[in-house]
Formats: structure tokens, sequence, C-alpha cells
């Protein structure tokens, strides 16, 4: 199937704009979880936002290596530092 096949002219400006502007999506979206991380108490809802955060990362394109000692600790912390340097 040819890429754009069934969409109109529009949808293909939508499409394209996302995909240019795709890391700074991921980015903002860790931005937004690191501050939930930061004033939820441990418990079911941070287990559920690290996974998130550990999705997030890798759609980012964060080496396994790196992101894995953060998520395991849940160092809120380490996080917001790599997510910094993801921003710059």
């Amino acid at each position: 199937m040819a890429k754009h096949q069934n969409l109109s002219k529009h949808q293909q400006g939508i499409v394209g704009r996302y995909y240019a502007n795709h890391d700074t999506i991921h980015v903002n979206k860790l931005m937004e979880l690191v501050s939930e991380l930061a004033v939820t108490e441990p418990g079911k809802k941070a287990d559920t936002l690290w996974k998130r955060t550990e999705t997030a990362l890798r759609q980012a394109g964060l080496e396994e290596p790196k992101l894995r000692p953060c998520v395991d600790a849940k160092d809120v912390k380490k996080l917001a530092e790599i997510v910094g340097k993801l921003s710059k």
C-alpha cells in the first residue's frame, strides 16, 4: 500500500507536521510525566506512570542502557536530568 494513498491533502499536512515535531512532542510528554511523578505518592498510580515513562523514553529514542537504571531505581531526579538533556 502506497504511503498517504488514502489521505487528503489536508490530512497529509497534519501527518507531516506531526512527524516534523515528533521529538518535541515526546519531550513535552516526558516533562509532564516528570511533573506527575514528582507529586505522586508511591503506589499503583506511580507504577503506572513509570511504565508510561519507560515507553515514552523508548519512543524518544533513548537507548536501553541509559533508561534502565533510571526506571529500575524510579529516580525522578535522574529522569529530570535525562529529559533536560533530551530537550536541548
